[in-house]
């Protein structure tokens, strides 16, 4: 399953294949058309709640991945289909954060892998 991630703010590339902006909100500052993005799933991105706890708190990362993937757990369908695009081919994760170890895309890398 090649997942990859990268920063929406990253240059795209041929290489990047399907690209998925997996964010809730949309990237300051970022015009759709430099985003160049096939789509933009919010359905896969941490509930709002969730995201506002977490606050790119280090501390908190692991108890982040937990209640994350607990919410992934209960919306199947969108990882299902994440999941069947990159059996086809390289998808791209994409996300908006500075931190680029600790961030949801990281973390839904990590689920989709584990679950292969």
């Amino acid at each position: 399953m090649p997942l990859r991630l990268k920063r929406v703010y990253d240059p795209p590339s041929p290489a990047d294949g399907l690209r998925i902006l997996v964010d809730r909100l949309w990237p300051r500052g970022m015009k759709k058309e430099a985003a160049a993005l096939d789509r933009w799933d919010r359905d896969v991105a941490p509930s709002e709640a969730l995201r506002k706890e977490f606050g790119h708190d280090h501390s908190r990362w692991e108890e982040f991945k937990a209640g994350y993937f607990a919410e992934l757990d209960a919306n199947s369908e969108a990882v299902r289909r994440i999941a069947g695009e990159a059996k086809k081919g390289t998808v791209t994760l994409l996300f908006a954060a500075r931190d680029v170890e600790r961030n949801n895309a990281v973390a839904l890398q990590e689920y989709l892998e584990r679950r292969r």
